[in-house]
């Protein structure tokens, strides 16, 4: 990447807002200033031009910074370069030269040593004789120091010249055999001891946690409707003297805890149930149980309504009638340079009964209502459907 390709980039970010500037009016003309509902129609018309789709993080990382120090990837370059009226990437580098660029169509790659042998044979031939050079020494020095060893042992004696003298007496023999082979035997009985109790103690430090521990089975269930709750919940593991431990449990899945304690306190929650806290004595526990969660109406209808595409004007009366004109609402982004934006009660109303697909990823993380049943809060995020490459 050369300093050329990213003043190319900031050029075609200039036209890209010059395009959009052209069918539609954002809350502001320079394109670094758009967040919130003017990405989500941008990202509309770039879908509906280009065929194609940028996430809310990659918009923030690469338009409201301005120059960049990187390019985006190849794939979001030609369908923004399509958005503003080429073919593609390279057709609109082509078309934006400066005084003395030269334009690659294809980028030198490194070669790798097994290339650079097909490409050179010379050079693999001297290799391979070098080689065989080298094993002939190593086979040379191995049958030296075996030719050395032979004569260190294979002393010449001369027994003709040695005086012998004979010694008379009597001598008492005794049969060993059989006292080193039971001396074999004991030892042999002794390391296998060793290893048993060596691998007892290890299965024991490995398989501890399994052996003395045991598996609790959690069902959760809607209670007003007694169905399996199609939801992911959150629970939260709580002990004495240490911090909560977050578990997610999956919908329609039982959540499994294992553990070697007596008692079990936990905090089971959601957007769309109410927070219940559970004990149980472990000792007299059921190893399977289903629990009951009672469901935040509130919350419910409130994610009906902003996913629903049917008969918009009800929509909005509804919303209207159960968000507080006071309401706190916050939207969270997925990234780092713009991570939680507020708004008000009429703008989300308008954000939510908006027709886009940018909806169906729409999330309700948490919900608050007051006395009156009004929700007062609201916190939800639009997750990004961009997959890395």
């Amino acid at each position: 990447m050369s300093d050329l390709d990213l003043l190319h980039f900031e050029q075609l970010k200039n036209e890209v807002q010059t395009q959009y500037l052209s069918q539609h009016t954002p809350s502001y003309d320079n394109i670094s200033k758009w967040k919130g509902i003017d990405i989500i129609y941008f990202q509309e018309d770039l879908r509906k031009i280009a065929k194609g789709n940028i996430s809310e993080k990659s918009f923030y990382t690469y338009f409201k910074n301005s120059p960049v120090t990187r390019l985006p990837r190849i794939d979001m370059l030609n369908i923004l370069s399509i958005y503003a009226g080429y073919v593609s990437w390279y057709d609109f580098k082509k078309k934006h030269l400066f005084a003395n660029e030269i334009l690659k169509e294809l980028e030198d790659s490194d070669e790798n040593p097994e290339a650079e042998l097909e490409n050179h044979p010379e050079n693999a031939e001297n290799t391979l004789q070098q080689t065989r050079i080298i094993q002939k020494q190593d086979i040379s020095a191995h049958n030296q120091a075996e030719t050395t060893t032979e004569k260190s042992d294979l002393q010449i004696s001369n027994t003709d010249n040695q005086n012998i003298k004979e010694k008379k007496g009597t001598f008492t023999t005794y049969d060993t055999t059989e006292q080193k082979s039971t001396i074999s035997i004991v030892k042999k009985y002794i390391w296998l001891g060793i290893s048993a109790i060596l691998a007892v103690l290890v299965g024991l430090l490995v398989f501890k946690e399994e052996l003395f521990s045991k598996k609790f089975y959690y069902s959760f269930v809607d209670a007003d409707r007694n169905t399996t709750i199609n939801a992911e919940l959150q629970v939260q593991i709580l002990k004495e003297n240490e911090s909560p431990i977050l578990y997610n449990a999956k919908p329609n899945e039982a959540f499994v805890y294992t553990t070697k304690s007596k008692n079990l306190t936990m905090v089971v929650s959601s957007p769309y149930y109410k927070t219940d806290t559970i004990r149980r004595n472990l000792e007299t526990a059921p190893e399977a149980e289903t629990i009951e969660l009672k469901p935040n109406d509130y919350a419910i209808m409130l994610f009906y309504y902003s996913k629903s595409i049917k008969d918009l004007k009800k929509k909005r009366e509804s919303l209207n009638y159960l968000i507080s004109d006071d309401a706190l609402i916050y939207q969270v982004y997925d990234n780092e340079t713009y991570g939680v934006e507020t708004m008000d009660k009429q703008r989300y109303i308008n954000l939510v009964t908006l027709p886009s697909t940018s909806l169906e990823n729409l999330q309700v993380i948490d919900t608050r209502n007051d006395k009156n049943n009004k929700i007062i809060m609201i916190k939800f995020k639009i997750a990004t459907d961009e997959k890395p490459k």
